[in-house]
This record gives C-alpha cells, sequence and structure tokens, in this order.
C-alpha cells in the first residue's frame, strides 16, 4: 500500500463519515430541511477551516523543535495504532441505554458539538500534522491536503443524504469502519515495528 493510501485510509477513520452520522441526525431531528442543510454546509466549512489553522501552525511548530524524523514518525505510528485499536473496540460495545436530551437546533451546532469534537477530532488533527511534518515534498502535503478536502465533501455528502438513508448508511459504514479499523491496527503496528528498527539502527 502506498504512503497516500495509508494516509487516505487513517484519515478517513479519523475524520470521515463515521463518527459524523449519528450525531448530525440527532442534531437536525426537529430542524427543517432548510436548517439541516445550513448546519451541514457551516459544519463542513468550520471543520476545513479548522484543519488549515491546525495543519499550518501545528507543522511550524513541531519543525521549529527539530525533531528527528524516527522519532516523528514513531509518535505517528502510536498515535495511529492506539486511535485505530480504540475504534474497532468502540464497534463492539453494547449500547449504553442512555437517553438522548431532545435539544432545539440552531446554526450555532454547526461548530459545536457537530464540527468539533464530533468532525475534527483531537486525534485526527494530531495525525494531520503528523503526516505533514513526514511528507518529503510540497507535491505530497498537496496530496494530502486533497484528501483531506475529499473526506470533509464526503461528509457533507453523507449528512445531506442522513435523513433519508440514515439506516442503510450507518450499516454501510458501520461495516466499512470495521473493516479498515482492523487493517489500520496492523498498519500502525507495523509504522511502530519499523521505527523501532531505524532508530536501533541509528
Amino acid at each position: 500500500m502506498s504512503f497516500e493510501m495509508q494516509i487516505f485510509s487513517f484519515l478517513f477513520l479519523m475524520l470521515g463519515p463515521f463518527k459524523v452520522i449519528v450525531p448530525f441526525v440527532k442534531i437536525t431531528m426537529n430542524a427543517t430541511p432548510k436548517l439541516s442543510r445550513n448546519i451541514a454546509f457551516r459544519a463542513t466549512l468550520f471543520s476545513c477551516s479548522v484543519l488549515l489553522i491546525a495543519a499550518f501552525l501545528g507543522q511550524r511548530i513541531m519543525s521549529s523543535y527539530g525533531i528527528p524524523m524516527p522519532i516523528m514518525a514513531l509518535t505517528g505510528g502510536i498515535i495511529l495504532f492506539l486511535v485505530a485499536l480504540l475504534n474497532v473496540i468502540k464497534q463492539f460495545e453494547p449500547p449504553t441505554g442512555k437517553k438522548d436530551f431532545v435539544t432545539t437546533p440552531t446554526l450555532n451546532m454547526a461548530l459545536n458539538p457537530l464540527a468539533f469534537p464530533a468532525i475534527v477530532t483531537p486525534y485526527g488533527i494530531a495525525a494531520l500534522i503528523v503526516f505533514l511534518s513526514l511528507s518529503p515534498n510540497l507535491k505530497t502535503k498537496l496530496t494530502i491536503g486533497a484528501i483531506v478536502i475529499g473526506i470533509m465533501s464526503l461528509n457533507l455528502i453523507v449528512m445531506l443524504l442522513s435523513k433519508s438513508f440514515f439506516k442503510p448508511l450507518s450499516l454501510i459504514l458501520s461495516l466499512i469502519g470495521v473493516i479498515l479499523g482492523i487493517i489500520q491496527v496492523a498498519l500502525g503496528l507495523m509504522i511502530i515495528i519499523n521505527q523501532i528498527k531505524k532508530i536501533f539502527a541509528l
């Protein structure tokens, strides 16, 4: 699997539609179709803006510390492994039985709790910063940017379609999430092992 495909699979799990569909449906349960669309568009815009700012500032801060590349890659591998493992475990957790309080939907919910932390998770930001720091050239960085924009666009499409196809979408995304999650646990472990070998070889 190429570096770009690994990045896509990891970011798809961390920033993709797996986590957004249920919060969006709950938030817009009592919303009009127009308000639901506005919340979806605003959440996507906020998410892209937050990721852009976090990626720019985070990469500059990381580079200023002069952290060696193998250590950076090992850090990324640990983050990716733990997040992938957590997502796999969550797939098999039984329902908690807690009742959700019905709230009146507003446009402010597009920022919180939808854009952050439902779509833009802290570990998603961390992974994006690490990937950008590990990118060998501008072309790879632009590719990562295009991947993020593509995932955010997919999130928007899922939100716009969620009320019409909630059950099929949630089932399909859950199945894809389990498969990708297991693969990413293995990839995270592979990154950790490879970087440990490189560090001891220095």
